[in-house]
């Protein structure tokens, strides 16, 4: 995709009016200054979804996702960041210049992968022309897809086909509309032999396989023949335009359900699938037979968090798909699992109940992937007590790869409770196994080897003891930072400044210049890296004397930015001017009390990175165990008592009492 130049980008958001964009998607009423509606996100009875006219930015209350025209467009059509401004650009006239490309090499790339998607969109015409219109594809492809029990709109809308037993029916056909035979059997449509060149597919159903976006980048084919020796289905190879690790059968078409319902049904093939969606659960997709890649959970992560696993009475195929529920785990992921009956599927059982007792029998047999695992395992145990710890150590494996502390303490409990364990003994292994996931994560083995540190995640405290833990912190106080420097940065605010000859002056300075010196003058740095970039932006612009509105941030060309800071300037309630106008009553707010909204950020940083230099060091103590202190220890008890001296100083200034 080209890159849009930043003049236009600015001339699309300045143009473009989320209210009207919104309102083709969302049916809004007038609230007060704002715009209100159901949310198009998920299913709720009372609207919880604004959108802001002045402010130009949403906000949806019921799923949490908000930003600008763009972030909407993204979240609400999958758009990548190019996408939802030609978008935009389209429906406010906006001329957008094309860059072409420069070389013969990249023109050449573009020809062949628009050709290669051009054959497949080709190909999947006739196959549906074969299936409908031929004698042979309505007596035996359409024949097959009825007696499977599949409705017209559902051929129809999965865009099912056949392809011709003949030979070579559709490379005639595409050969003589001029495409190239080398890009026939470049996507695995033509095969050539001796010469002699035929379809990959003779004799076999087809199943169109589309991206996000619906374009056709490959064919599953299905037999028809009952011969053992001949296998059931054949996929398309892969080519430039189809790896098969990265797409999921049906999300193009289930997308949009998938948020709604805020959960995704992961099956095993196309048919589920298809039946699934006749039946009315239409958030369904499958890893097509492959095993579930982190690719294909990542895609699902754009749309939901949630993914629930439908399997079929086959233990053995359950037991090999463990590891993808491991690897939805440590996508940070929710995972659940529903074992159909003996003998069914999801497709056999789905067309023999009603979509009402479908879903009642999947709410009523939802199983958390602990308990699924556990019996699973547990009925092939056969009470060997060697085999019964194994199996304790495989689902605390899978336990500590979920990177949220609470899901791990939640699991961690249950999984004591259900072995009837202590639970220290389930902590101590699953700290164990998170040790040296971090030691792997951070190339530092020295983590996984130091048995003074606690691992955070797995021992829910309320208040950090190491030094590891209070790392874990800064996420809060950055952001609190971040917020100030973007809400209020631009403002100035008044500051006492010491003369070379000791004299104080009370001189002006903006929000983001003060906030800048008190970090340089510590040594401070940003630690998460959405935050670091932005900050580094902050500090590049005061270098220049520029500083950044609000404005500029949300038109950001990285979406995670725009995202963030769309958040920051989203209120849930905001103070009515009728508590001063009508009431009398006065409502202070930050920018009343802006330098100590500042202030209170900077200090509430520079504690957290006292608090983790503090535990630091009694890490290293606690290392030594010579009676006479060394001049090593020394060091570190001054280097302590100096910093329990700064914090009781900045506690004060913050107004907090410390406790030891």
């Amino acid at each position: 995709m080209s890159r849009i130049p930043p003049h236009i980008i600015d001339e699309i958001m300045q143009t473009s009016r989320i209210e009207e964009v919104i309102g083709e998607f969302v049916n809004l009423k007038k609230s007060g200054s704002n715009l209100k509606g159901l949310s198009p996100f998920v299913d709720e009875k009372s609207p919880s979804f604004m959108v802001s006219p002045a402010k130009q930015i949403f906000k949806c209350f019921s799923s949490g996702k908000g930003g600008t025209v763009v972030s909407f467009l993204m979240e609400k059509e999958h758009f990548s960041y190019p996408e939802a401004l030609k978008w935009l650009a389209d429906k406010y006239g906006i001329q957008v210049p094309e860059d072409k490309p420069q070389t013969a090499e990249e023109m050449a790339a573009i020809t062949e992968r628009e050709s290669l998607y051009i054959i497949n969109e080709f190909a999947k015409e006739h196959f549906m022309h074969n299936m409908h219109e031929n004698n042979e594809g309505q007596n035996i492809g359409l024949s097959y897809f009825e007696e499977r029990g599949f409705r017209a709109d559902i051929i129809k809308k999965f865009q099912l086909g056949y392809c011709l037993n003949s030979g070579d029916d559709f490379t005639k056909a595409a050969l003589k509309k001029g495409y190239k035979k080398e890009y026939l059997e470049s996507v695995g449509l033509t095969r050539t032999k001796e010469e002699r060149s035929f379809d990959f597919f003779r004799g076999r159903v087809m199943f169109p396989i589309h991206s996000i976006s619906g374009r056709v980048l490959g064919f599953g084919g299905r037999t028809l023949i009952t011969d053992k020796k001949v296998a059931k289905y054949f996929n398309s190879p892969e080519s430039i335009i189809y790896n098969k690790s990265e797409i999921l059968y049906g999300l193009y078409f289930a997308k949009g359900d998938i948020i709604k319902y805020d959960n995704c049904f992961l099956c095993e093939g196309y048919t589920d699938v298809i039946s699934m969606h006749q039946a009315g659960v239409a958030n369904s997709v499958a890893s097509s037979g492959t095993s579930l890649t982190k690719e294909q959970i990542r895609l699902i992560k754009r749309y939901t968090q949630n993914i629930t696993i439908l399997y079929d009475g086959d233990a053995a195929g359950i037991k090999a798909s463990f590891r993808g529920i491991d690897l939805i785990l440590e996508e940070g992921m929710n995972v659940k699992v529903v074992l159909f009956p003996d003998g069914d599927d999801p497709d056999s059982y789905s067309k023999k109940v009603s979509t009402t007792e479908l879903m009642d029998f999947i709410k009523a047999n939802t199983q958390d992937f602990v308990s699924f695992k556990t019996s699973m395992l547990l009925a092939e145990g056969n009470n060997d007590p060697l085999q019964k710890a194994q199996i304790i150590r495989d689902v605390v494996h899978s336990i500590s790869l979920i990177p949220d502390q609470i899901t791990r303490s939640v699991f961690t409990t249950e999984i004591a409770r259900v072995f009837g364990f202590d639970e220290s003994v389930v902590i101590n292994e699953l700290n164990k196994l998170r040790k040296n996931n971090i030691a792997k994560d951070l190339d530092e083995p020295q983590i996984a080897s130091n048995p003074s540190l606690t691992d955070t995640f797995t021992n829910p405290t309320p208040q950090a003891t190491t030094a590891q833990e209070v790392k874990f912190s800064y996420g809060t106080v950055e952001y609190e930072l971040i917020r100030v420097l973007i809400k209020y940065g631009t403002l100035a605010l008044t500051v006492d400044h010491i003369d070379e000859h000791g004299l104080a002056h009370k001189v002006e300075v903006s929000a983001a210049e003060l906030i800048n010196h008190e970090l340089e003058k510590d040594e401070l740095f940003i630690q998460s890296p959405i935050f670091q970039d932005i900050y580094q932006l902050i500090v590049d612009g005061l270098a220049e004397k520029t500083l950044f509105k609000v404005s500029y941030w949300l038109r950001h060309e990285n979406p995670e930015i725009a995202k963030l800071v769309a958040e920051i300037e989203t209120e849930k309630y905001e103070l009515s001017p009728q508590w001063l106008l009508k009431y009398g009553v006065l409502t202070n707010t930050e920018v009343d009390n802006l330098k100590a909204t500042v202030m209170n950020a900077v200090y509430e940083y520079k504690k957290n990175n006292i608090l983790i230099r503090i535990k630091e060091i009694e890490n290293e103590l606690g290392k030594f165990h010579a009676a006479d202190l060394t001049d090593e220890q020394r060091l570190f008890l001054g280097e302590q008592r100096i910093l329990e001296r700064v914090k009781m100083s900045i506690a004060g200034k913050l107004n907090q009492t410390i406790i030891h």
